[in-house]
């Protein structure tokens, strides 16, 4: 009889009951679908359940990759027909939305990759922290003829300014971890060695602390900082429009053709790749 293991995508461990870390793991290339989507809001619920939880670390168990564009060559159904969660919002951006509300600390460590939603779950974290000669971030969308649908949009200008926002998602180009950390798109680039050295220790010092001082310190914060509900909403509807529209779907297809979404060139240069295809 044959039998089909259900292997998660992503998993949730616990150093110390205060200190947690979620790892992305879905080789080769770390894509997001629904499965995915349905995998993390249940971990992202049960930490927002767990009083004693203080800080969330988000890492990659995949060489190259924290966390990739969407799989194109699944069914968007299955990621659309997912049921909104408690902001109202899709599920996606709720996700995003609920975890920078969260009454934990979020890190997430940069490794490789953060393409697309990639860079999405990264700046809906607290903090941010890039491997100096492994990161790559990008917000790729406008290079493939879609708009992004995890808030970026809303995010980035309030982060990094309108100008530098505009040239990373209309640039569509891969961002270094040192010219990150230039920008404010992290909060700071290490030497790879040093990456997990430092996050370990922050993320153990403030699970020290005490938690209603964490949370209300974010909620204050949040308060003077976050973009509206409705902000991301928009974003999310515009990207589902841009996904069928014939232009987007005609660059998609050219990339694809490349290599997309396979190991190789087009996906380890994904700013690269862009740029070579035609008007």
């Amino acid at each position: 009889m044959n039998s089909t293991v259900d292997i998660p995508q992503v998993r949730l461990s616990r150093r110390t009951p205060a200190h947690c870390r979620v790892v992305i793991d879905n080789p080769p290339l770390n894509l997001m679908g629904a499965k995915f989507v349905v995998e993390i809001g249940k971990i992202v619920r049960e930490l927002e359940a767990d009083d004693q939880v203080k800080v969330v670390v988000f890492e990659s168990a995949v060489p190259g990759f924290f966390l990739n564009h969407s799989d194109f060559l699944s069914e968007i159904k299955d990621l659309t027909d997912l049921p909104q969660g408690p902001t109202g919002l899709e599920a996606w951006p709720d996700i995003l939305v609920r975890l920078t509300r969260a009454p934990f600390a979020s890190i997430a460590v940069i490794r490789g990759r953060a393409t697309g939603n990639g860079s999405e779950l990264a700046l809906a974290c607290d903090m941010s922290f890039a491997s100096r000669e492994e990161a790559i971030l990008s917000q790729w969308e406008v290079g493939a003829g879609l708009v992004a649908g995890g808030g970026p949009m809303a995010r980035l200008p309030r982060l990094i300014g309108r100008g530098r926002a505009l040239e990373v998602l209309l640039g569509s180009e891969d961002i270094r971890g040192d010219l990150a950390e230039a920008y404010g798109y992290v909060n700071r680039s290490f030497p790879d060695e040093e990456l997990d050295p430092f996050v370990d220790a922050l993320a153990a010092r403030v699970a020290t602390f005490d938690k209603w001082a964490i949370s209300n310190t974010k909620r204050l914060v949040n308060a003077a900082s976050l973009p509206h509900d409705v902000e991301i909403a928009a974003g999310w509807q515009a990207c589902m429009t841009s996904i069928t529209r014939p232009a987007a779907q005609e660059r998609i297809r050219m990339l694809l053709d490349g290599g997309f979404q396979k190991p190789g060139n087009v996906e380890d240069a994904l700013g690269y790749s862009l740029g070579k295809l035609r008007a």
